[in-house]
């Protein structure tokens, strides 16, 4: 029944969303990803970096299940992301891999010692 739940507000959420920036710009976006020179370094990095990000926050949501070994992926996903981040260089997305360089850390300290 949770899933039902989840995924009806999820669908609700995401629908309103996509509604307000227009399906188009949204569709335009997901596009971007088959376009010639779209795979340069920084988008690889981002792409494998989220790709880290979800394998470990969703085994634990899903399965309450922690794979803290793919913390040195995501550790060193973000690190290399914050450095290549030269054209990209937002505030928020530096902050938030930071912190994830910090959580990953912690999580990777605590199941080696």
């Amino acid at each position: 029944m949770e899933i039902i739940i989840s995924f009806c507000i999820f669908l609700i959420i995401t629908t309103f969303v996509y509604s307000r920036v227009g399906f188009t710009n949204i569709f335009s976006s997901y596009r971007l990803w088959f376009q010639d020179g779209y795979w340069v370094n920084y988008n690889i990095v981002e792409a494998l970096a989220w790709i880290a990000k979800a394998a470990v926050i969703l085994p634990g949501l899903i399965w309450q299940k922690e794979i803290w070994e793919l913390h040195l992926v995501t550790l060193f996903t973000s690190a290399l992301l914050i450095w290549v981040s030269e054209r990209k260089l937002l505030p928020t997305m530096v902050a938030f891999n930071t912190l994830w360089i910090g959580l990953s850390t912690v999580i990777i300290v605590r199941n080696i010692l």
